[in-house]
């Protein structure tokens, strides 16, 4: 050893040693970042699993078929978390949502797959279905009209702007559109019932009746009012449905 230089030991004092308070976290919410900075930093790529996202959707979707939403809904999550450019994982979740009756969480998600692509039919059909449900009408006039403009024979947007106008009430536009819906899917009963419904509001009992009766020829299930409750998973208010159960009376 060099005599001339002494060893660097270090000796930890007990204070240096113990339990110090550890520095509060930051939110990253307070941190003065501009709000256009955040929009636009792009999600980092190594955080994307396209692979497992679709994985996570398949459990999401078997388990919405089982009626278990909460599963659904966190797999759903998770599956737009690993794959956050895929438009439709939103309209996945955002429909489950809907269906699990989280109508404001599906609209928020609905209107984000909307932001990503705003031509995206499915995202409108679905967001224009979460606001007619939910009882925001203007809102679901406008969107089912985006998505009726983007593709005209969109039957699922001529469908629900009938039940939409036929509540405000706007008559003529209710037949108007549900005479659309009705050429556009007419082996589908749900249309001949918004068009009966919408002959009912015009005081024309003889055509409401007849489209009620299009709808008995393609399921005969129209005929037991406990049907009709079924009605709401297809768009219609209480009030509409109460009105069908008039129309079904003078049918039977």
């Amino acid at each position: 050893m060099n005599r001339g230089v002494l060893p660097f030991v270090f000796i930890a004092s007990s204070s240096m040693i113990s339990c110090a308070t550890p520095e509060p976290l930051v939110p990253l919410q307070s941190v003065l970042i501009p709000d256009a900075l955040l929009t636009t930093l792009p999600y980092p790529l190594f955080l994307e699993d396209l692979k497992a996202a679709e994985g996570y959707r398949q459990a999401g979707l078997a388990a919405r078929q089982a009626d278990d939403f909460t599963t659904a809904i966190a797999a759903l999550k998770t599956a737009v978390a690993l794959a956050p450019r895929t438009v439709s994982g939103y309209v996945l979740l955002g429909w489950t949502q809907h269906l699990a009756g989280e109508r404001d969480e599906a609209i928020a998600v609905l209107s984000r797959a909307i932001e990503l692509d705003a031509e995206y039919i499915p995202a409108l059909n679905a967001l224009g279905i979460a606001y007619l449900v939910n009882g925001d009408i203007d809102a679901a006039i406008a969107t089912h009209t985006q998505a009726k403009t983007l593709n005209p024979e969109n039957e699922i947007a001529y469908y629900n702007l009938s039940l939409a106008y036929q509540r405000l009430p706007d008559v003529d536009a209710a037949i108007r559109h549900a005479h659309r819906a009705t050429e556009l899917e007419p082996y589908n009963p749900h249309p001949w019932v918004a068009l009966a419904l919408a002959n009912w509001s015009n005081q024309d009992a003889i055509a409401a009746r007849a489209a009620y009766n299009q709808a008995l020829q393609l399921d005969a299930r129209y005929y037991q009012s406990d049907h009709l409750n079924y009605l709401t998973r297809a768009g219609f208010s209480r009030n509409q449905i109460q009105q069908v159960v008039e129309i079904q009376q003078q049918v039977i």
